[in-house]
């Protein structure tokens, strides 16, 4: 039996009251097994965390790939990288992913969905756990498309819905598609009737349009800001509708490229516990910076920004918790950019728990602590 004492939670944004001080009871294990929250008087025994943050570990909403493999060209002969790939997330301090497969050919999408089924029977303790895919497309504007290949981009239909994922319906957590197009709204029905969590991205929707959406079930942005309208004061776009009205997942690529860093603390102070963090990591993800290749097309990686030979941003090759190091860091906040990239994701796919029925009974080792270094900076390990 053990003890850790002055252990701190991060708080969900938008509280303002005094963060408390909690313990934490382990057994041999060091599963938690009782938490608390600190006497106001008296000292307690136990490893003084000296209000060091524990978090789960981080939940990735949107990554590519890594380590070479893109997800929408998985096939079975991919299957033991792409288990390394979850080994090494696991080390990066992710939970688990909604591996996303961009705008592609039916027979690729269809085939990366089979592997992927194979690869989440393949689950052990202190590896990375793959949660239902992400479809970034092809329902997408055509004008916000981004590094989507024109070529396969798909006006929506139920039709075409059908021959992309039948018999895949319950290995789809996530679908992203520019709400405005024609034909959107029963596309966004049945997905919704499945339980798949539909979100709004590479779209040219207005705010009305984006209010439509929500209404409809619509419950996230993919990359705000990115390829979509901005915000302005005469057109508030979806991102300031989806501030408006609340409730709507704000994912949030934190690199400082993709999004300007007062942007991005301008929208963490606007959303609060809206905001999710997302990598958007590529193929790349894991290897040096270069020159990659993205299916028939070369990827350019500098700093761990990836561009296409004609400039066009495509994504990253950062981890998650970097970006919640970097939020952290130009905010000043460092409770709401953990909490951004470990509690809001999992509020994304599931009901919101309370701490003890989430970290109960959950192994130390499978958590995450922060702290505050000397330099400033947030810096995280794994809590065990």
């Amino acid at each position: 039996m053990d003890r850790i004492t002055n252990v701190r939670l991060p708080q969900r944004p938008g509280r303002d009251d005094r963060p408390d001080l909690w313990w934490l009871e382990l057994d041999d294990d060091r599963l938690i097994l009782d938490l608390g929250r600190m006497p106001e008087r008296g000292a307690m025994e136990g490893q003084n965390w000296r209000g060091d943050w524990l978090s789960p570990m981080g939940i990735d909403l949107q990554i590519n790939g890594g380590l070479g493999l893109a997800f929408p060209e998985l096939t079975e002969k991919d299957l033991p990288r792409l288990l390394q790939l979850l080994d090494q997330l696991w080390l990066d301090g992710v939970e688990a992913i909604a591996p996303t497969l961009v705008t592609c050919g039916i027979e690729p999408l269809r085939e990366a969905l089979s592997v992927l089924r194979t690869a989440r029977n393949e689950e052990h303790p202190n590896r990375c756990r793959l949660l239902g895919a992400h479809l970034e497309g092809p329902f997408l504007a055509e004008a916000r498309r981004g590094a989507h290949p024109l070529e396969h981009l798909c006006k929506p239909s139920l039709e075409a819905l059908e021959r992309r994922i039948k018999g895949f319906e319950h290995e789809i957590a996530l679908v992203t598609l520019a709400p405005e197009l024609k034909g959107a709204e029963p596309v966004i029905e049945r997905l919704r009737s499945l339980g798949i969590t539909v979100a709004l991205g590479h779209s040219a929707a207005n705010a009305k349009e984006a209010t439509a959406a929500y209404a409809l079930g619509v419950g996230m942005l993919t990359h705000s800001f990115n390829a979509m309208p901005g915000l302005h004061h005469r057109a508030p776009g979806p991102l300031g509708a989806a501030c408006r009205q609340g409730g709507i997942a704000l994912g949030l690529i934190a690199d400082g490229v993709h999004v300007d860093p007062t942007m991005a603390v301008l929208l963490q102070r606007l959303a609060g516990d809206q905001l999710v963090l997302v990598s958007d990591a590529l193929a790349p993800y894991g290897l040096a910076d270069g020159q990659h290749r993205w299916d028939e097309r070369v990827l350019l990686v500098e700093n761990g920004t990836c561009r296409l030979e004609d400039g066009t941003l495509a994504g990253v090759t950062l981890p998650l918790l970097e970006g919640a190091r970097r939020l952290a860091r130009w905010s000043g906040d460092p409770d709401g950019a953990i909490w951004a990239a470990t509690r809001a994701p999992r509020e994304v796919l599931e009901a919101p728990e309370a701490w003890d029925t989430l970290l109960l009974h959950h192994p130390l080792q499978a958590c995450l602590r922060w702290s505050l270094k000397g330099d400033g900076d947030l810096h995280w390990q794994h809590a065990a």
